[in-house]
């Protein structure tokens, strides 16, 4: 698997928006947390932008660099934000919350993102734009994939993934212990997912919503 000089333009540019979108995914559980009464993450020091905080050697730094350097389909994660379901004033009620608040919160800056790319594009890029408007560009446009990526994929409705704990708002108790019991075969079929390409085929709807977000942003600019 030949590492080309475009894939480490992708890392250069590419990393820091993916760590910022996971840093705000975590930090907006915590958020989330606080608000519903467990100030858990908060006494923890989980309640911030600081990536250290959030990071996890492998899953936020080895494997996404790996995927960007060999075109493998983005994957990785961060320390999950500690929540003592004790501490919520509705535990049922306010988990729903608290998980759907991480890829609400990819959503909201795939939403601003573009909005200021748009903006980028009218006030700042003239009819000459420079290597430094397009790097620019390039890293914005990266970092709507990424957060709408990081969203839909959070929200497949399996345990350990915040899609897991939103869809347990709905099911009864115990069918929700017996699929939180079986965390262990979840992570079996992710891994699948994965490595039989088929989360390509689940991300597509992400990837198409962040192209279309792109485009009308740039006005045809890409």
């Amino acid at each position: 698997m030949q590492i080309t000089p475009d894939r480490i333009q992708l890392v250069l540019i590419g990393f820091l928006p993916f760590l910022f979108a996971l840093s705000f995914h975590e930090f907006a559980h915590g958020w989330m947390a606080k608000r519903r009464g467990d100030r858990t993450a908060e006494m923890m020091g989980r309640l911030t932008l600081n990536p250290m905080a959030h990071a996890d050697p492998i899953g936020t730094f080895m494997l996404p660099i790996f995927s960007m350097l060999t075109g493998l389909p983005m994957f990785g994660w961060a320390k999950p934000v500690p929540v003592n379901e004790r501490n919520l004033k509705n535990p049922r009620k306010d988990m729903f919350w608290v998980a759907a608040a991480g890829p609400l919160s990819n959503v909201l800056l795939a939403v601003v993102a573009a909005l200021f790319m748009y903006v980028f594009r009218v006030v700042v890029i003239s009819d000459a734009p420079t290597q430094t408007h397009f790097t620019i560009w390039k890293m914005l446009s990266i970092f709507v994939q990424i957060n709408l990526i990081l969203a839909l994929f959070n929200m497949i409705p399996i345990h350990p993934l915040d899609g897991g704990k939103v869809l347990a708002r709905f099911l009864p108790e115990r069918l929700n212990q017996k699929l939180e019991g079986a965390q262990a075969m979840s992570s079996i079929v992710l891994l699948l997912l994965l490595f039989t390409g088929l989360f390509s085929v689940i991300l597509r709807p992400a990837i198409f919503l962040a192209d279309y977000m792109i485009f009308y942003a740039g006005g045809g600019l890409g």
